[in-house]
């Protein structure tokens, strides 16, 4: 039996959220920017050094929002593998300091994995927009929340 432990963040700036497109393994993602819980690594931590490696920002008061309370297979790993993801919203200095991009995988081209990151309009946005299902139901609740 085989797990994956994934650590994502929700910014919510403006009525918006931060969205990750990456090419991963050669398949265009589009996720919430976060990653895999290294050995000897808290919840926390993984998710301040997620986003500080990923979007080059310092993730500032982390809150725990959901973890996966059902069975998802892994869609990236050739063996049976149970991923359980763990999302926080966070706050980061200045929202405005991102780097951003407006269309979907604007600048991403050749192989190799890359990421851009755009906001999404929360109350226009549908989780379709969203590749990971555990993504899809994070988005539904923050939805939800903002309503």
């Amino acid at each position: 039996m085989a797990f994956t432990l994934r650590v994502y963040g929700l910014l919510i700036h403006n009525g918006q959220i931060l969205v990750s497109d990456e090419l991963i393994k050669g398949q265009r993602i589009t996720k919430f920017p976060g990653g895999g819980l290294e050995f000897g690594e808290g919840l926390k931590d993984c998710l301040v050094r997620e986003i500080r490696e990923e979007i080059g920002v310092e993730a500032i008061e982390p809150v725990h929002f959901y973890t996966t309370d059902f069975f998802q297979q892994s869609a990236f790993h050739s063996t049976p593998m149970q991923v359980v993801s763990v999302y926080y919203t966070f706050k980061v200095a200045d929202a405005s300091a991102i780097p951003v991009v407006q269309v979907p995988f604007a600048g991403i081209t050749g192989a190799g994995d890359q990421e851009v990151f755009r906001w999404l309009r929360i109350d226009e946005a549908n989780d379709g927009v969203l590749s990971l299902p555990i993504d899809r139901v994070v988005w539904g609740m923050v939805r939800r929340a903002m309503v």
